[in-house]
């Protein structure tokens, strides 16, 4: 997997009209094949009148997943795939809904529509790049606790959580390029009097 992705900022929708068809566009965030079948059927169960509801979605594992719902071959799902894919997006699913307005688009025209639809939804949803980072714990007695704090904020690191136990437990979500300088700093800073450790490792908006 990549080291930043980028994916949807929250669920939105948008339609258009192509020669009285109308084209809804649902989309929103996952992570998850569970979760992208789960707004799927959402969203079919909404639109359950409608005459297709074609869908895409692509997840950072590099499993992607369409469906042109009646729609002929490659001309509903699969161009929605293609504008998430060209545009770089993934952990994202699409769902298009079209309530058939009595004239027939043809191939291009209905790929045409489907792009179109799916890319005014994924302008409403706004976009987000998601970093690796880890999360680290570093660990001192409380006379050194302000200086910790300073050499993070300087940095720009990102502290989640401080624990005042016996001594400071402080939790740090670091940019995975960024660990080892800071493991270095904090090392040449305070020597044994200062520990650091990484815990886990999570995809983070900086």
């Amino acid at each position: 997997m990549d080291k930043t992705y980028i994916t949807v900022k929250q669920e939105a929708t948008a339609e258009i009209t192509e020669k009285k068809s109308r084209f809804i566009a649902s989309m929103c965030h996952v992570e998850t094949e569970e979760e992208a079948a789960a707004f799927i059927a959402s969203v079919k169960k909404q639109h359950y009148s409608a005459r297709h509801n074609v869908y895409a979605f692509i997840l950072n594992n590099g499993f992607k997943k369409y469906s042109d719902d009646g729609e002929p071959t490659r001309t509903g799902g699969f161009p929605v795939l293609e504008m998430l894919e060209n545009e770089g997006i993934t952990d994202c699913v699409c769902v298009v809904t079209r309530y058939f307005g009595g004239t027939l688009l043809g191939t291009g025209g209905l790929i045409r529509a489907y792009t179109k639809a799916a890319k005014d939804c994924l302008a409403e949803c706004g976009l987000l790049k998601k970093t690796m980072c880890d999360i680290l714990e570093i660990k001192c007695d409380y006379t050194f606790l302000s200086k910790v704090e300073h050499i993070l904020k300087t940095g720009d690191f990102k502290i989640e959580n401080i624990d005042y136990g016996e001594s400071v437990t402080v939790k740090v979500i670091c940019e995975k390029t960024k660990t080892d300088a800071l493991s270095e700093e904090i090392t040449d800073t305070f020597g044994i009097n200062v520990s650091l450790q990484i815990v886990d490792e999570i995809y983070y908006t900086l």
